[in-house]
């Protein structure tokens, strides 16, 4: 399989568009009009409820991770599985499906970089863990753990290639968030457990 094959493949694994889906049979008919109009967790959790909310973060993982398993069953050894992660996250910010406009890649990056960077995929998932509870916010958390995930591959892994993807993700999760964080420094962005107003 050639590498472009590769990773227009995870380009389409992530552009799935779980979150939408699994709102869809919960009820909610199209998750971009509810709520920050967000194809994701956050938002799907809101509008759906806890239940689906898990529903779409574990499959937005899942999606993820196929991709990036994809290409390491084709070339484990070079910059392919890492650049798939990082396709993968594109896709599901910018679904062919959804007219491009897709969620903010934070399950899906999670997903991607578990095969290829697992001890960095940990401390990121565990600075969310940590911050989730502190701040209430799912935006500042799920930033903190993207950005967790690229200082920590830049830390312990050696391939050039999984740190410049996993820097490049955190940046674009960072600026797919930037109108959640200027609604946090207005006290207008939902906590945890609160409505959108």
């Amino acid at each position: 399989m050639a590498q472009g094959a590769v990773l227009g493949a995870a380009y389409l694994l992530g552009s799935i568009p779980f979150s939408y889906l699994v709102a869809r049979r919960f009820g909610v008919a199209d998750v971009r009009k509810v709520g920050s109009g967000n194809v994701g967790t956050a938002n799907v959790m809101r509008a759906a409820g806890k239940t689906a909310g898990i529903a779409a973060f574990v499959l937005d993982f899942a999606k993820g991770s196929a991709a990036t398993l994809l290409a390491l069953a084709v070339a484990p050894d070079g910059p392919l599985p890492a650049a798939a992660a990082a396709a993968a996250v594109v896709g599901h910010m910018f679904p062919v499906w959804l007219s491009f406009r897709g969620g903010k890649g934070v399950a899906t990056g999670a997903g991607a970089f578990l095969p290829v960077a697992p001890a960095a995929t940990a401390i990121g998932l565990a600075a969310f863990g940590m911050m989730l509870p502190l701040t209430r916010y799912f935006s500042v958390s799920s930033v903190t753990g993207a950005l967790a995930l690229a200082a920590a591959t830049c830390v312990l892994d050696p391939r050039l290639s999984v740190r410049v993807s996993a820097v490049a993700v955190a940046l674009l999760i960072a600026w797919r968030h930037r109108a959640n964080f200027a609604r946090v420094a207005r006290g207008e962005e939902p906590r945890l457990g609160q409505q959108r107003r």
